[in-house]
């Protein structure tokens, strides 16, 4: 069976890209299955101003495969979105997972599946990590349904994607699958699976969690928050949370590792600065003014709330090599997130058998149980601060964090979409 994964490769930053890649290992450890990622080159319209490669990692996740990854897909130019959909076609799959992440895809990404139905009987999979954008614009909306109406099947990690699934196709009838039995009907079937747990990234035993700390004065206990800055991610109420948590004890630190989003171009370059001229204009077309982001700078909290001895900062990508690291010196990992979706940080976090502080918002009261993998917060700074003090006075036990592994492995998730 010849199994196609498309999405970011591995040569791109971010959860989607490790998402694809390690759904493409966990696939081809199956007898007789053979995977192929097809990947973007670029995924975004060229006035984006963001470098979204990966450019310090020396890690290869694909080390030791047959998976070959094929980098042809340019958002800017439609001749490779036909390009693209021949190259898979040539590939004869039975299958093509499409990853779905963002509302400004459904270009390019409906204009490919439309063409690959033209040229291949294969079954085409959406895996959907959203479909109500967190902006939730009108043209966002007419961008998803653009790109993900075709699908033979999809793929949804929290029950409230799939009611959102239904609301945006309200005359269409859905059967809900939770070990990937296909309908046989007229239904489009939606295959509930948990994000699964991300062992692209292992503990390392000798790692001396001990002078690390020391090195960059994390005190005893270490409250994580991990990846890219952005607002929805809520990182200015994780730092006023933890001003009161501050101000009560002394035996805690906040760790912050992560770049903030959109500063990853130098801004004196004028490439960039055109870039982010046309971007803010179409921004102030497209998005509400609390959807944007160019004046958001959570870090300076640190000083406004007087935390410079006791938070400390990565404000950078972090190199997959050194992610064990930041996870293996923590306690706990907090996600205050103003909405979400299902997370690759969370996921990540399980992997180290990490306890997740987070707010009650959107699936996290799927995913977490309260005091057995973590802690949930409503969404007052009282409340998200009182919940630290909850984690750092009664940690949970790390074996029932490891429980909930169990149900949540990427052979699980292939078993699945694969139907054996």
């Amino acid at each position: 069976m010849k199994v196609i994964c498309f999405g970011p490769g591995p040569a791109f930053k971010g959860g989607i890209s490790n998402y694809n890649t390690s759904l493409a290992k966990a696939l081809s450890a199956f007898d007789g299955v053979s995977v192929d990622i097809v990947s973007w080159t670029q995924q975004y319209p060229g006035i984006v101003p963001r470098d979204f490669k990966d450019r310090v990692s020396q890690m290869n996740f694909l080390e030791g495969t047959q998976i070959r990854t094929h980098y042809i897909t340019n958002y800017n130019n439609p001749l490779s979105w036909k390009a693209t959909a021949r190259l898979m076609a040539d590939l004869k799959p039975q299958i093509v997972i499409f990853q779905w992440s963002i509302a400004i895809q459904g270009l390019p990404i409906g204009n490919m599946i439309r063409q690959l139905k033209k040229l291949c009987p294969c079954e085409i999979i959406l895996d959907l990590h959203f479909v109500i954008q967190k902006e939730q614009s009108a043209i966002d909306r007419m961008f998803t349904k653009m790109g993900i109406s075709r699908a033979d099947t999809y793929i949804v990690h929290a029950l409230k994607t799939f009611e959102e699934l239904k609301t945006l196709y309200p005359g269409r009838q859905f059967h809900l699958s939770y070990d990937g039995l296909r309908s046989a009907g007229k239904e489009t079937t939606v295959i509930k699976l948990f994000h699964p747990i991300y062992d692209l990234y292992k503990p390392d035993p000798n790692f001396d969690i001990s002078e690390f700390k020391a090195r960059f004065g994390l005190r005893e206990k270490v409250i994580l928050f991990f990846g890219f800055i952005r607002k929805y991610k809520g990182l200015h109420q994780v730092i006023e949370a933890f001003s009161h948590v501050a101000a009560s004890r002394d035996d805690v630190s906040l760790l912050i590792c992560g770049e903030s989003f959109w500063n990853t171009l130098d801004p004196g370059n004028f490439m960039t600065r055109i870039k982010k001229t046309v971007f803010g204009l179409a921004k102030k077309i497209l998005l509400r003014s609390s959807d944007d982001e160019s004046n958001y700078k959570p870090l300076d909290l640190i000083d406004k709330f007087n935390l410079r001895d006791r938070v400390v900062v990565f404000n950078q990508f972090i190199p997959n090599e050194d992610v064990h690291k930041y996870f293996q010196v923590s306690d706990c990992v907090v996600l205050y997130y103003l909405t979400a979706t299902p997370s690759g940080i969370e996921s990540l976090s399980y992997n180290f058998d990490l306890p997740i502080l987070a707010t009650r918002v959107g699936h996290f009261p799927e995913t977490i149980e309260e005091g057995v993998n973590g802690y949930l917060a409503d969404e007052t700074i009282e409340s998200m601060s009182a919940t630290m003090e909850k984690m750092l006075d009664k940690p949970l036990d790390r074996h029932g964090v490891a429980k909930m592994k169990a149900s949540m492995s990427w052979h699980a998730y292939a078993e699945a979409i694969l139907n054996r």
